[in-house]
């Protein structure tokens, strides 16, 4: 058997807490967080896991200290005001999106509720190799010297004025608004292909939610292997 690591076991990880001031529930935490294990290659394993555990301590110490700061400070306005509080919440929420052909990518949640009329997601992805564990950037998935920006660029401007033709969900300007914010981070890689994502309101009203534009692997000129090798 070779030594790639054609796949990654996952083991989802889970915590929750409520934290209170004066007897009173005022945020309420959930993190739901992978374990990545590579037996075959106990680095690339500890590299990976590592930073996940970066990104879950760090939204910790957010929810923590500044959303709990927060929440207290809005309980007591609002008890001095004699007016309802509405406890605040914080979800860090994973979820897997592609785990075959030595490549694991996901993309993680973070959703805040303020007490406001709703809360607000952010999102942010990871892709891996899985043999090496290094974490891939966008440009790694074209050949050298390719204008991937141009050409990811009108293809998700092609999707999305189809999509506009038959429901107009984003915002009128929204081509302008694809190319300002497009970010060469909110990438991850689906069974269906290579998605890129926009945050809530960057092209779109909230209703519409986090958009994703998802390119099918046939139109790029990678495709997903494990360097021309096959799985023993």
């Amino acid at each position: 058997m070779n030594e790639l690591n054609f796949s990654a076991a996952i083991s989802m990880r889970n915590f929750s807490r409520t934290f209170t001031y004066n007897n009173t529930s005022v945020l309420t935490l959930a993190i739901n967080y992978p374990e990545v294990m590579l037996p075959r290659n106990r680095q690339a394993q500890t590299r990976i896991n590592r930073e996940i555990l970066a990104q879950v301590n760090g939204f910790y110490a957010y929810a923590t200290n500044d959303l709990f700061a927060q929440a207290i400070e809005n309980y007591k306005e609002a008890a001095e005001k004699d007016y309802p509080f509405h406890a605040f919440d914080a979800v860090f929420n994973y979820e897997i999106t592609y785990n075959l052909h030595c490549h694991l990518s996901l993309f993680s949640d973070q959703y805040a509720y303020t007490g406001g009329a709703h809360g607000n997601t952010v999102r942010t992805s990871d892709t891996w190799n899985l043999n090496t564990g290094e974490r891939l950037t966008l440009e790694s998935f074209f050949p050298e010297g390719k204008d991937y920006r141009a050409f990811l660029l009108e293809q998700i401007l092609l999707m999305a004025d189809k999509i506009m033709q038959e429901e107009p969900i984003y915002f009128e300007d929204y081509r302008d608004l694809i190319a300002q914010n497009f970010d060469e981070d909110s990438f991850y890689l689906t069974c269906d292909g290579l998605a890129i994502y926009y945050q809530q309101y960057e092209i779109a009203p909230y209703s519409t939610g986090i958009v994703v534009f998802t390119i099918p692997y046939e139109k790029l000129e990678w495709q997903p292997d494990c360097g021309n090798k096959e799985e023993d």
